[in-house]
């Protein structure tokens, strides 16, 4: 048999290497042995080759000959006169060396294991599959083909080189499948690994080898799942397969949030990460599958994705006893977490605005609250603001994270149009009877807000807008694909808005004033009349804001001579307090001054001077460990690398041993607060903590010109993780990340309202 070796290669030398070059490659060569699974036949056998080589090498005049029919073959493949009239003139000893058709070797069947191991060594994986092939015959002469490999389900030749070559292409299999995973063909390498797996499994051979295809196969699974999942819907098959897959490791994992051991390497972020890039790629339906199944086992993570699912294919498919599924889900959840908006916005889909506008009542997501109450400010109750936000949380948190609704309208009107709505709707109970069905939920579980700088009270937790690696976390999954949210001028993605409204006049509308906007002096039989009404799908549509989907309802007209009986009135107040406020503080200031020189008299100090000490700064020099505060100008670079470090050093201390959950909305807001907390609860629920060890870098900070309080930062996060479950340890990570941060500055301070992983999901 003739395989195509040359012996500069079997040494691994090029072709101008020195004799001492050469008795140093051959030493090396000899001394280096392959895998302790291969007999002494097999490795004397590579031997043989490798002394062969060394010995025509060596040799002065064999080498110039062999070196002239390797120049004239690589430079001048088509003139080989020569070099034929060469090999008639060459010892016998170098004749098997080559032909005039390509450098090549002729070898014993003795040999063939020996040669095998050498290309192997070389990387030439398919090769080896290739000239093993014809030792693997089916008993019955027949064969079938595997796959993309073209390697045969065969049975070998019972002979003395049987194991080793059977332990050698296997070998190929599962290096050349780990070649096709590190090029990113994950399913190549899965073939690949499952042929190599399926010939050692058929022969009873190696098991250790078996073992070792197996662990790249757990390691290999998350990628299979995203490279299948990620396929167009028509390749129902594969993407069947991954589903399939997908399966199979949440059993092994025990869940989303499960802490089983499923051998894929990742730890608890890197699989929520995980799930994060695999959204994108699911339908809402499988979605809805998926994660409605999860949540049974409990799971929060899960059942916070599966009422996403449920209201997103409710609202799409037009089939509201879907979103009333998912408002019993959020009920469960209520229990623990301030849901009170989601259950809201349910309510509004299900038609009954009087129970949304009371649920509302109890929330504590005071963006939100802001932006709907502007947009209702005209109106005697909420309902045009909760409606116009119910279509922004819809179209731009909601549809982007299912692969069939990414790029689908979300309007109000059309789905209280249509008729099947209609007839649901309406065979509801009335918003009275409702009550009992929310009646579980204590709102007294929810802290009132407290009085601090900060907007967001300290248990503000929300439902994930973004379902990203610091929730579940990024899932940062992917992450790999990123989530961009589009935002109009008056809105911002995690629901804020820049009211026009003074801040005393917002405060004086909260003491004085409902959630609604009505007086507080409304009769209670009137309110009890209003409550028991309901309002059918029409009548809602015909309050819906007419345009869409970023509409302003008109103010109502004022006169102009209340305008101006207002405005006067209002500057001889002004007036009149500023006057006596000044003779207040003159009247006070001179009495204080006679009784101070009466009582206490000074002496006066001739040629004062500055008092400067040596030890101290004359200004108080701010602390350079302290947090960045905001500026009023764009993001510096500076600034964007102190806002992730702090963040880094707040997520250490949040889901460390302490537990320091609470220090989480100095830094962060929005969905990532949310996620961040429910993690770090469940940490600490669970008697478990991480210790973190982070370096940063910091690869670009995009500045948004349409909104000049917005920031995109892409950083590098390496990420060394050691985890602690009943103060014992359990595992340890290394990850190297590639993160997007989206920052938005709130109250003149920077924060992070979401991160994402841009191009990996594992280490």
């Amino acid at each position: 048999m003739r395989i195509p070796l040359d012996y500069y290669r079997i040494l691994g030398l090029p072709l101008a290497a020195s004799d001492e070059q050469l008795r140093q490659a051959y030493s090396d060569r000899i001394v280096q042995l392959p895998r302790r699974e291969y007999s002494q036949a097999a490795i004397s056998s590579r031997k043989q080759l490798i002394e062969e080589a060394y010995v025509v090498l060596s040799d002065p005049k064999q080498r110039s000959t062999y070196d002239q029919l390797y120049l004239t073959h690589a430079y001048d493949p088509d003139n080989l006169a020569a070099a034929a009239v060469a090999l008639e003139n060459r010892p016998e000893s170098t004749k098997r060396g080559s032909d005039t058709q390509s450098l090549g070797i002729e070898i014993t069947q003795d040999e063939l294991v020996g040669a095998l191991l050498i290309l192997q060594e070389l990387g030439e994986y398919e090769l080896v599959l290739k000239l093993g092939r014809p030792y693997l015959v089916n008993k019955n002469g027949a064969t079938s083909a595997r796959k993309g490999n073209n390697l045969a389900h065969e049975e070998i030749h019972e002979s003395a080189e049987h194991p080793d070559v059977v332990l050698t292409v296997a070998l190929a299999c599962l290096e050349l499948g780990r070649e096709q995973w590190q090029q990113g063909h994950y399913e190549n390498a899965a073939i690949s690994l499952e042929t190599g797996q399926e010939l050692l499994v058929r022969e009873g051979l190696f098991v250790s080898v078996q073992a070792e295809i197996q662990a790249d196969l757990y390691k290999l699974r998350p990628y299979r799942i995203l490279e299948l999942l990620a396929l167009p819907q028509e390749k129902t098959a594969e993407r069947s397969q991954g589903l399939e897959l997908l399966q199979n490791l949440l059993e092994d994992r025990g869940g989303i949030d499960g802490t089983n051991n499923d051998d894929s390497g990742l730890n608890i972020d890197d699989f929520l990460r995980f799930i994060q890039q695999l959204r994108n790629h699911l339908t809402v339906a499988e979605q809805h599958k998926l994660f409605e199944a999860q949540s049974k086992r409990p799971s929060a993570v899960a059942t916070y994705l599966a009422v996403y699912a449920l209201i997103a294919r409710g609202f799409a498919q037009r089939q509201p006893a879907l979103i009333r599924q998912a408002r019993q889900m959020l009920i469960r959840l209520g229990k623990r977490q301030d849901v009170h908006l989601e259950q809201s916005l349910c309510a509004l889909l299900l038609g009954q605005t009087e129970e949304a506008t009371r649920v509302l009542e109890l929330s504590q997501e005071y963006e939100a609250l802001a932006f709907i109450r502007e947009k209702s400010q005209d109106s005697p109750d909420l309902l045009p603001g909760l409606c116009l936000y119910a279509e922004q949380w819809l179209q731009h948190e909601v549809f982007p994270h299912f692969r069939d609704l990414a790029n689908q309208q979300a309007f109000l009107k059309d789905y209280f149009a249509n008729q099947q709505v209609q007839a649901y709707l309406e065979a509801l109970p009335t918003d009275a009877e409702t009550n009992n069905e929310w009646a579980v939920i204590n709102p007294q579980n929810f802290p009132q807000p407290q009085t601090n700088n900060s907007p967001f009270p300290k248990n503000s937790n929300r439902t994930p807008r973004q379902f990203n690696h610091s929730r579940t976390p990024d899932l940062d999954l992917p992450d790999t694909p990123e989530y961009s949210n589009f935002s109009p001028p008056m809105w911002n993605s995690s629901g804020s808005v820049k009211s026009d409204i003074p801040a005393a006049e917002r405060t004086s509308r909260g003491t004085k004033e409902h959630l609604n906007g009505s007086a507080k002096s409304a009769t209670p039989a009137h309110n009890q009349k209003r409550r028991q009404r309901k309002p059918t799908p029409s009548a809602i549509r015909e309050r819906l804001p007419n345009n869409r989907p970023h509409s302003r309802r008109p103010r109502r007209r004022r006169t102009f001579a209340n305008t101006i009986e207002g405005k006067t009135r209002l500057v001889w107040r002004v007036f009149i307090s500023l006057v006596s406020l000044l003779v207040f503080w003159v009247l006070a200031t001179t009495t204080f001054g006679w009784l101070k020189n009466l009582f206490f008299p000074t002496r006066s100090v001739p040629n004062s001077q500055l008092f400067v000490q040596i030890n101290q700064p004359p200004i108080s020099i701010p602390d350079p460990n302290s947090k960045p505060q905001g500026l009023d100008g764009p993001l510096t670079d500076t600034a964007a690398e102190e806002i992730i470090r702090t963040w880094l050093s707040t997520k250490a201390e949040a889901l460390g041993p302490n537990h320091e959950i609470n220090n989480l909305e100095q830094i962060l807001t929005g969905s990532a607060l949310s996620q961040w907390r429910v993690i770090a609860q469940q940490d600490r629920s669970d008697n478990r903590y991480r210790k973190y060890e982070h370096s940063l870098k910091v690869e670009s900070v995009d500045k948004i010109d349409l909104f000049a309080d917005r920031a995109a930062v892409v950083a590098t996060v390496k990420e060394a993780t050691q985890l602690y479950e009943n103060g014992q340890f359990k595992n340890s990570s290394n990850d190297n990340l590639r993160v997007r941060y989206d920052l938005i500055r709130q109250q003149g301070k920077w924060r992070i309202q979401s991160a994402s992983v841009v191009n990996q999901i594992i280490r």
